[in-house]
């Protein structure tokens, strides 16, 4: 019978040492143990995490999860499926609703983009300028929520990331890249806030990258400001996900960045 050590199964998954930790103390991956205390996995670890993976790219829950392992337990692939079928349905309806979202937000972007590209005014701006958003707050930041499946997912989600190694390190560079263009970071409650230009596809990029990232790490939340001077972009997480926020977005700053948007 083969067996693997979890440093093995991390190599041969492709799922992270300290995920396959969290997945055994969630109930999703039985551990023995040997006479020195290592952990071992048996032989179908492989292939469960395999289905775990799949799962949680279809934005299954925790918990969810692991009733579909038992019911696979059983060796009846139909009861599975029977199961399934009810959670993607679900799903779907959470997903038409995002991109409705999103639709929406990127219709507010090109109506913006429109009024921007016509004749500016004679003179400083004005309430008829365009500079402003039509139906935004006179003064301050209009905010647009990109909110998670459960408003609480932020607090009570697990700390756990679905993507793998090659696609963590993608979805890094993709951060740093449009972190990169930042003018100021801001530290605030529970995360931090990053201020960009005012530029409408650059507005789409953060909303777009943002939801992605809820797709796979639900215990972040983030809201985008719209305001004429800049967007801003708060995120937050728990504080069990403080090493994860800074590893994605940096550490705190030491000191302030020169702001180029105000």
């Amino acid at each position: 019978m083969t067996t693997y050590r979890i440093s093995q199964l991390a190599e041969r998954s492709g799922v992270p040492a300290t995920t396959l930790r969290f997945y055994e103390g969630a109930g999703l991956l039985p551990a023995g143990r040997t006479a020195a205390g290592y952990r071992v996995y048996g032989e179908d670890a492989v292939e469960r995490l395999a289905f775990i993976s799949s799962a949680k790219l279809l934005g299954l829950a925790l918990e969810e999860i692991r009733a579909l392992l038992d019911i696979r337990e059983e060796g009846v692939c139909s009861s599975v499926r029977a199961r399934m079928l009810p959670l993607v349905a679900v799903r779907i309806t959470d997903t038409d609703m995002r991109v409705a979202e999103l639709r929406a937000f990127s219709e507010r972007l090109s109506g913006v983009r429109a009024a921007l590209s016509g004749p500016a005014p004679d003179g400083a701006c004005g309430p008829d300028c365009g500079c402003a958003p039509a139906g935004a707050p006179a003064a301050g930041a209009e905010p647009v929520a990109l909110p998670p499946r459960d408003r609480e997912a932020p607090r009570a989600a697990p700390v756990v990331c679905t993507l793998d190694t090659a696609e963590l390190g993608e979805r890094t560079e993709q951060w740093r890249a449009l972190i990169a263009l930042a003018g100021r970071r801001e530290d605030i409650e529970d995360g931090l806030r990053l201020s960009f230009p005012p530029d409408a596809e650059l507005a789409g990029r953060i909303a777009a990258l943002a939801a992605a990232e809820q797709g796979c790490c639900a215990f972040f939340g983030f809201t985008l400001h719209l305001a004429p001077a800049a967007i801003r972009l708060d995120v937050r997480a728990p504080e069990s996900a403080a090493g994860t926020l800074a590893e994605l977005f940096g550490a705190p700053a030491s000191s302030p960045v020169a702001d180029p948007v105000g």
